[in-house]
């Protein structure tokens, strides 16, 4: 949004100042006529020497295309803080094919990508070039959705793949977990949407036999950490400290990561049948690190390569586990740009608060009607020519020496 703001107190009286407002970030200059502000007061997207001349050639050309070269400038310069969150691939079979490219990703459609790597269908369709059409015969038997809270960018391996987000919003995969418990209820899959510091947890199928032990609740995760067997006597802590709550909070969702592929080794046939699994965790807790000590503090450089090395085990485990032929893909997030709502009615709502249609149209058709539709005809297509085909065939058939019936006829008669 480009806005002019009140004049400035130190310049002359005639020269007002330009405000830039792209995402988050607001960077002043001055207009045509006084010294560029470019040189000290920068975008974080923008490195000095760049685009000062640039944005002096323009400024001596004044008026208002100054101004939309400029705003257009700063917008293309500023896209990455703009879309300063990851998408990232860890592991993938290679039935699902994501390319290599910079394509920013709407946030509020990462579960659709997450359905149709699966092989389900989304209402809308992806017009993103990132995931390519696959083996439609061969799906993934699992999807690992792994979210971290407090980051915008992990320094994961060089050969994930990763894609900005655009427009970081909150999602859910509640419908990708619905849709495989329609279609394989009377199978066994495995649903586990998890969030350690919210207390939150939702399972669906064998998960609840599977991860019955697995611990969810706070007093849990704490005694669990301080166990015999726990990530404490292993994970080289450096600057964290067991005796602060923000850092064991941190340690326990990684100890939760472990524990899910350990509960789900003792279960390796789940992970062999037929019935997609899905598993979606929430990971907060490098979040309140940044928060408690800063994010340049030594903790939390700390807390992001423990964390890095934690999802990059996770993601390896999980896809031996599964032979090879499970996605796990992680979602660094900062901060969400708007909390999750849900849309509700009011039970006192008029249902007649919606006029009736003056000109009798027909309603809007949903993407399922093609399908069902080409299903339709070409099946009474089909029917019909049986129905004619069958038909000649009778009408022409030769009962002489072919039907059994008159062949016993005329033996009864010849014996009479």
């Amino acid at each position: 949004m480009v806005s002019a703001a009140s004049p400035s107190r130190r310049g002359p009286p005639n020269r007002p100042e330009l405000h830039l407002r792209i995402g988050r970030s607001r960077c002043p200059s001055a207009l045509p006529g006084g010294r560029s502000a470019w040189s000290r007061v920068l975008c974080p997207a923008v490195r000095p020497g760049v685009f000062p001349a640039a944005v002096a050639d323009m400024g001596r050309r004044g008026g208002v295309n100054w101004v939309l070269e400029v705003a257009a400038l700063v917008t293309s310069a500023c896209l990455a803080g703009v879309c300063g969150d990851e998408f990232s691939v860890l592991r993938s079979p290679q039935s699902v094919v994501f390319r290599d490219g910079s394509w920013p990703i709407p946030g509020e459609r990462i579960p659709d990508v997450a359905a149709l790597t699966m092989g389900f269908s989304v209402e809308e369709d992806l017009p993103w070039p990132g995931l390519a059409v696959g083996d439609l015969f061969h799906r993934p038997r699992a999807t690992v959705l792994v979210t971290v809270k407090g980051v915008d960018k992990l320094t994961l391996p060089v050969k994930k793949i990763s894609y900005p987000i655009e427009n970081a919003v909150p999602f859910s995969l509640d419908s990708v977990a619905n849709a495989i418990h329609t279609l394989f209820s009377e199978e066994t899959p495995v649903v586990l949407q998890l969030a350690p510091s919210e207390e939150r947890v939702y399972m669906v199928g064998k998960a609840n036999s599977v991860f019955e032990d697995l611990s969810v609740t706070l007093r849990q995760l704490r005694n669990r950490l301080f166990q015999d067997n726990s990530i404490l006597s292993s994970l080289p802590l450096n600057s964290l400290s067991r005796n602060n709550e923000v850092d064991l909070l941190f340690l326990s969702e990684l100890q939760v990561l472990r524990d899910i592929t350990s509960l789900l080794a003792r279960h390796k046939h789940l992970a062999k049948d037929h019935s997609p699994d899905l598993y979606s965790l929430e990971l907060s807790g490098l979040e309140e690190i940044g928060k408690r000590y800063g994010e340049d503090s030594q903790q939390f450089k700390d807390a992001s390569q423990i964390l890095v090395d934690s999802l990059q085990k996770f993601a390896d485990e999980m896809f031996n586990l599964y032979g090879g032929n499970a996605v796990v893909e992680v979602v660094a997030v900062k901060t969400f740009n708007s909390p999750l709502t849900r849309k509700s009615r009011s039970i006192l709502q008029s249902s007649q608060s919606t006029t009736e249609n003056p000109y009798n149209l027909a309603y809007q058709y949903n993407y399922n009607y093609s399908v069902i539709f080409n299903i339709i005809l070409w099946m009474m297509i089909g029917l019909a020519l049986a129905v004619i085909v069958i038909s000649y065939n009778l009408w022409n058939m030769d009962p002489g020496y072919d039907s059994i019936i008159y062949r016993m006829t005329n033996q009864k008669i010849r014996m009479d």
